[in-house]
């Protein structure tokens, strides 16, 4: 069945999370030192959601903002510009990842080892939630009850799907690693047109490409940036959009609407979201062309 791989590890999540407290166990990262998280694709938007974080190749380039400790995720371990970051970093080096053994693990000084096996599906969902896990319990985060969370979470009405072209998500603060990673679910899963917005961005200028066309979810946050998102909510529906503000409470408990409208909308319109069209020309030679060393998003 299209999906069941993305299905199976969406399902695994509450499972796979009350795991996270364990296998990171004592483990910290060390006080007072400057943490930067760092990684690609998932594994950036993961880097987001613990803290402060730039892109693996802004590391590489020396654009990065200064720091004591580098924390790369990297779910197989083997992706080529994080361990360049890892490799071009003077300071202590961690590694967040479900390989104990990988090019990445052996060049870093610790490892945390985040889920019990590798995802299958290339449309990485409990291995994004497990990371974010175990970067913010290493930060001395209470991580222990995510999993309740999300298992409750599994058990609400999903995110209704629809038959819109375009999707856009907005969001703001804490948010913007569940922004980027729900559009990424979004296009990688479903392949659908999606565009990720901060909302103070939204709201200056890119307004003028959005018509009722464009289903939006605008997360809420909190503070200013909830008083700006209903602000952007206002400005979509003057629009004529079919918009939802997304109430947010924390990253790993906030992406789950998202992956499960993914394969919502995959199986609506006959699509499988466990390969991301890596089976298919000519995006399998487009993920050749780009020369990874290995297949780790």
């Amino acid at each position: 069945m299209p999906g069941q791989l993305t299905r199976a590890a969406i399902a695994a999540q509450p499972e796979w999370l009350r795991q996270v407290p364990e296998r990171v166990g004592d483990l910290r990262l060390p006080q007072h030192a400057r943490a930067l998280f760092t990684g690609c694709g998932t594994s950036f938007h993961v880097a987001l959601a613990c803290g402060r974080a730039a892109q693996a190749l802004e590391v590489v380039l020396g654009a990065a903002p200064d720091a004591d400790v580098l924390v790369a995720i990297s779910h197989e371990g083997g992706t080529r510009l994080t361990l360049e970051a890892v490799e071009s970093f003077a300071g202590e080096t961690w590694l967040i990842t479900g390989a104990a053994e990988s090019a990445l693990a052996k060049a870093v000084d610790h490892v945390v080892v985040a889920t019990p096996a590798i995802e299958e599906s290339y449309c990485h969902t409990a291995s994004y939630t497990c990371a974010v896990a175990a970067g913010r319990a290493l930060l001395g985060e209470d991580v222990s009850g995510l999993a309740a969370d999300v298992f409750r979470e599994l058990d609400v009405a999903p995110l209704e799907r629809s038959a819109h072209d375009r999707f856009l998500v907005a969001g703001a603060g804490r948010d913007l690693g569940t922004m980027l990673e729900a559009v990424l679910k979004l296009r990688e899963g479903a392949h659908v047109a999606a565009e990720a917005h901060q909302t103070e961005q939204l709201l200056h200028g890119h307004l003028a490409a959005i018509d009722p066309s464009v289903r939006c979810f605008v997360l809420e946050g909190e503070g200013r940036a909830a008083e700006r998102a209903v602000d952007a909510m206002r400005a979509l529906g003057e629009l004529g959009c079919e918009a939802l503000l997304v109430p947010t409470t924390h990253p790993v408990l906030d992406i789950v609407r998202f992956q499960r409208l993914a394969c919502d909308l995959a199986e609506a319109r006959g699509i499988d979201p466990d390969l991301i069209r890596w089976d298919e020309e000519p995006w399998n030679r487009a993920r050749q062309a780009q020369d990874f060393t290995s297949s780790d998003p």
